[in-house]
């Protein structure tokens, strides 16, 4: 039989519609959308140890070089060994022990620094070895920031801050570089300066305000160092002025300490003229303008004044203001290393520089080297 046009019109619609449905039936269901992934855990930062005592107590000395083989061997006849023996128990009994490393700890190489005068110019090199003897004296941490951290180019430098990182000494010094670790339970930043190529920049504000600021918001201590001012006999007495010396800007030694004190920092470390200056109470912040020559071999004048050098022993409250201290003098007879000094030469210098550049200020520094704060009459 024919079929009508209504008719297979009806027919081919059914048709479409029975195809359409057994299409429909036989596609997979789409796969559910994936769930969101959970946020990534914020990094535990682990719980600081409890502190054994109230605040912090530290060690600071001023330059340190323990001799060298450059450019003719000038090293200790027992190589360096017991060359801080008889200031060893003094540097690690605190909390913190620092140190100005002067020139390099590398082996061989040769220098990038060219003396136009020898008898204002010289270069160090120690062995990288005598690290391990810093470290059995106590020291924690240094500064390589200093007019000889590049005698040997910043491959020397980069020598300085392996060896001490072999033996778990901190450092600062290069540009950018901050030595930040936990000491009796309290979170302790340095950083140090210097008006020399490649370091932390002690002339230019712009650098080292905002860094100690910012070490400041996140640290309980902050410490800086820095290496300034001009050199030897005469130097001792503070200028409060820009000091040039050699030809090289050695900056304005007191308005930058101020300036990191107002900045956060706790404690300010001076060192570079190699004979000592006054010490100052800043703000319930200690600054020391010069620590002098501590440990010097061959190779750097201890002569006179040169020749004698103060452990500075501090105690911090937690909020890093100064609470007490005392000087304990040292000298240096060669070929001995550092020894105490029963004339107590450096607190009769450091008394009298002290009162003389501050006659108001309010730290006191008794006969015996104690540290306090002046008493009102």
């Amino acid at each position: 039989m024919r079929m009508t046009r209504s008719s297979l019109r009806f027919s081919i619609v059914a048709g479409m519609l029975l195809a359409a449905l057994a299409g429909c039936a036989t596609q997979p269901k789409p796969a559910p959308a994936p769930a969101p992934a959970a946020p990534p855990e914020a990094p535990q930062i682990p719980p600081l140890p409890p502190p054994t005592h109230p605040g912090l107590t530290l060690a600071a000395v001023g330059d340190v070089m323990l001799g060298t083989d450059f450019p003719e061997n000038i090293l200790p006849d027992d190589d360096g060994v017991g060359f801080l023996q008889a200031v060893t128990p003094i540097l690690s009994a605190p909390d913190v022990a620092f140190g100005n490393l002067e020139g390099v700890l590398q082996d061989g190489g040769e220098p990038v620094k060219q003396c136009k005068n020898p008898k204002i110019c010289f270069l160090f090199r120690s062995p990288t070895r005598y690290a391990a003897y810093l470290q059995a004296a106590g020291f924690d941490v240094m500064s390589l920031a200093n007019n000889h951290a590049r005698d040997f180019g910043e491959e020397g430098r980069s020598s300085s801050m392996a060896a001490l990182d072999a033996v778990g000494i901190r450092h600062s010094g290069r540009e950018g570089t901050v030595a930040s670790w936990v000491a009796n339970g309290r979170r302790v930043a340095l950083v140090a300066f210097a008006p020399n190529v490649g370091s932390n920049s002690l002339n230019d504000p712009q650098i080292g305000l905002p860094l100690v600021s910012q070490l400041a918001a996140t640290h309980d201590i902050v410490i800086v160092s820095f290496h300034g001012g001009a050199e030897g006999n005469g130097a001792e007495v503070l200028p409060f002025a820009r000091e040039i010396f050699a030809g090289e800007d050695r900056g304005n030694v007191v308005e930058f300490a101020r300036a990191m004190v107002d900045a956060g920092a706790d404690l300010v470390i001076g060192h570079g003229p190699h004979v000592v200056r006054p010490l100052e109470l800043y703000h319930d912040r200690l600054i020391a303008y010069s620590l002098g020559n501590f440990a010097t071999y061959y190779g750097i004048s201890v002569e006179g004044i040169r020749g004698i050098a103060p452990i500075l022993l501090l105690t911090l409250d937690d909020d890093g203001r100064f609470l007490s201290g005392k000087i304990e003098a040292t000298t240096q007879i060669r070929p001995a290393g550092p020894s105490l000094d029963p004339a107590k030469s450096v607190i009769t210098l450091l008394r009298t520089l002290t009162g003389t550049a501050f006659p108001d200020g309010i730290l006191q520094i008794g006969e015996d080297g104690t540290l306090a704060r002046r008493v009102a009459p």
